[in-house]
Order: C-alpha cells, then sequence, then structure tokens
C-alpha cells in the first residue's frame, strides 16, 4: 500500500473532494466528550485539540472561533512524498485562502473556512488541471 510520490502525479490526480458539513477546531481537557466524534485529535502539551462536526461542539457547548469546510484529496499520498503540501498550501495562499493541512494514512486533508470552500475547491482544481 505505498503511496504516490511523484509530485507531478499527485497534483494531477488529487481529486479534491469536499465532505459535507461544517467543522471546528476546539480543545478537550479529560478527553473526548460523550457524543462528540473526531475526525481528527492532535495531543499537545496544551491539552487535546479536536476538529468534530460543528453539530457536536454545539451540543456538547465547546468553544471554538474556526469555522471550516474539510476537503480531501483523493489520491493516495506516501507520507514521504515531498512538495503536495507546499504546492497545494501556496494555491490557496494566492487566492488568500487559509488551509489547515492533515495528513492520514492514505489522504491529506484540508481544512478551509466554510465559506470560502467552494472557492477552495475551484483553486484546487485548477492546479490539478495545470499540472496534467
Amino acid at each position: 500500500m505505498t503511496g504516490e510520490t511523484d509530485l507531478q502525479t499527485l497534483l494531477s490526480g488529487m481529486r479534491p473532494e469536499l465532505n459535507p458539513g461544517r467543522y471546528v477546531f476546539t480543545m478537550a481537557e479529560g478527553g473526548v466528550p460523550s457524543g462528540v466524534t473526531p475526525v481528527v485529535t492532535v495531543a499537545e502539551q496544551e491539552g487535546l485539540t479536536l476538529v468534530v462536526p460543528q453539530a457536536d461542539a454545539d451540543a456538547a457547548g465547546m468553544a471554538y472561533d474556526y469555522v471550516a469546510g474539510w476537503i480531501t484529496l483523493r489520491v493516495h499520498s506516501a507520507l514521504a512524498a515531498v512538495g503536495l503540501t507546499a504546492a497545494v498550501s501556496r494555491a490557496l495562499a494566492d487566492a488568500e485562502l487559509s488551509c489547515n493541512v492533515v495528513a492520514g494514512f492514505h489522504h491529506d486533508h484540508l481544512f478551509v473556512p466554510y465559506e470560502q470552500a467552494e472557492e477552495a475547491m475551484d483553486v484546487l482544481r485548477q492546479l490539478a488541471r495545470g499540472s496534467s
């Protein structure tokens, strides 16, 4: 199950997919609250960062200030691949869109401002077309 490492292949085949829903970054002390289903967890010195559906955070009374759309790059990228995150981040930055990247075993996941998720999808599709 080796992922792709060739940057040109990664970019041209990234097939961005916008997952449904709104997602937020929040903190949890003492573990994940009941009823909250994180899509990402990161253990930091300051506490446990969670990326969760906004509805879960609201129901659990969790504080947040960044609401994101979640884009998955459907290409199976190798964790050792060089340049994909940089190219995607640069294209989004050039469009003045923030992006928080999380690497999974098979795919890279981007969290962009919810209101600009479709714009980010357009930027990524254009990047993929330009790399073919």
